[in-house]
C-alpha cells in the first residue's frame, strides 16, 4: 500500500475530529495511520505492480495452454485419420 495514500487517509480522519480535540490531531493522525496500516497488512493486499505481473503471467500461460490444446487435438485427429485407436 502506498504510504502517501495512508498518510492522506489518516490526515482526513484526523481533520474530521471536532474542533475541541484539535490539540490531539497530530497524535490521532499517527494513531489512525498505524491502525490503517495494520488493517491493510492483515488484508494481505498485493500492489498494482504485483497484480500486473501476475496478470501478464496468466495471459502467457493461457496462450500456451490454448496452443497445447490445439496440438493435442491435431494429434488426436491425425491418429484417427491414420486408422489408429
Amino acid at each position: 500500500m502506498d504510504p502517501k495514500i495512508l498518510d492522506d487517509l489518516a490526515k482526513k480522519l484526523a481533520d474530521s475530529v471536532p474542533g475541541g480535540l484539535k490539540d490531539l490531531q497530530s497524535d490521532m493522525e499517527k494513531n489512525f495511520h498505524a491502525v490503517l496500516q495494520s488493517a491493510f497488512n492483515r488484508m494481505n493486499l498485493v500492489t498494482r505492480e504485483e497484480f500486473e505481473v501476475q496478470t501478464a503471467l496468466l495471459e502467457r500461460t493461457r496462450t500456451k495452454l490454448d496452443e497445447l490444446a490445439k496440438q493435442v487435438a491435431n494429434m488426436e485427429q491425425n491418429n484417427k485419420d491414420s486408422g489408429g485407436s
